[in-house]
């Protein structure tokens, strides 16, 4: 099977993690919901060995559609008691209920194909995310909340059931997106494309806060940050515009900024 995502869908997908900034009262539960996702990576990790799909893929897809409960299926968060109800119905086919979740999430990410995808950038991932939520949002001229919800790039429409859209309605679950930034963030994650978010928290990592001397560091770091969306002046000295902008990706201040006392 061909890994390829649409190239219209491949630079939106760039584009709008690149420049995502998570809702700052949102933090709390997010990282509440990466605490638990932690203590579960080996399982996860387990699973996607067996499929060679990355661990964190299939956690996220689990919060997604069980709220990272182990007594669900993965296809939808229906219980594992019989066979799935909902779309897709009568899940998995072989076998007899109850399930193990893990005899349930081999059969979803197989069903959705996810074993036999090879790219695992970040536009290769929201892609797949999205896909297994369905492409519905892009008829109504929004972002997934799938994907964005609790960030900057979603404010509300929701489908509240299957083909029932209301416009009005507003998602109450942290998007996938939105949790896989967040990993990035906390550097519990590594993602091998060379993506710009990856660059700038290492960057960032190496960068002082501007107390009197211009540096190279500082330099690439506004000129990745103004990649992302910012509007900075490369002049090498990372001072307090610099410093908030890389806060965005990193939640923390540059090493040497006095707020981080």
């Amino acid at each position: 099977m061909a890994s390829m995502v649409p190239s219209d869908k491949k630079n939106n997908y760039e584009r709008l993690f690149a420049s995502c900034t998570i809702k700052e009262d949102k933090y709390p539960e997010i990282d509440k919901i990466t605490a638990k996702i932690l203590l579960n990576k080996v399982r996860y990790q387990t699973m996607g060995d067996l499929l060679q799909i990355p661990w964190y893929v299939i956690a996220i897809i689990h919060c997604m559609e069980g709220n990272l409960r182990f007594d669900t299926h993965l296809h939808n968060g229906d219980s594992l008691n019989k066979r799935t109800v909902q779309v897709p119905a009568g899940r998995p086919k072989a076998g007899n209920p109850p399930f193990t979740w893990e005899e349930s999430a081999k059969d979803a990410l197989v069903y959705d194909k996810l074993n036999l995808w090879t790219d695992w950038s970040i536009a290769g991932i929201l892609y797949k995310l999205e896909l297994f939520n369905g492409l519905g949002y892009y008829k109504q001229g929004i972002n997934s909340p799938y994907l964005w919800s609790y960030s900057n790039h979603y404010t509300k429409g929701k489908y509240i059931q299957d083909g029932r859209y209301d416009p009005s309605s507003i998602s109450k679950q942290c998007g996938a997106a939105v949790l896989l930034r967040r990993l990035m963030e906390q550097q519990l994650i590594i993602l091998t494309n060379g993506n710009i978010v990856e660059q700038i928290l290492k960057l960032g990592n190496k960068t002082m806060y501007y107390t009197g001397t211009v540096s190279r560091e500082a330099k690439e770091l506004q000129t990745l940050l103004n990649r992302a969306g910012s509007v900075l002046r490369v002049d090498g000295k990372a001072g307090e515009k610099t410093s908030n902008e890389y806060f965005k990706y990193s939640h923390t201040y540059l090493a040497g900024d006095p707020r981080n006392i």
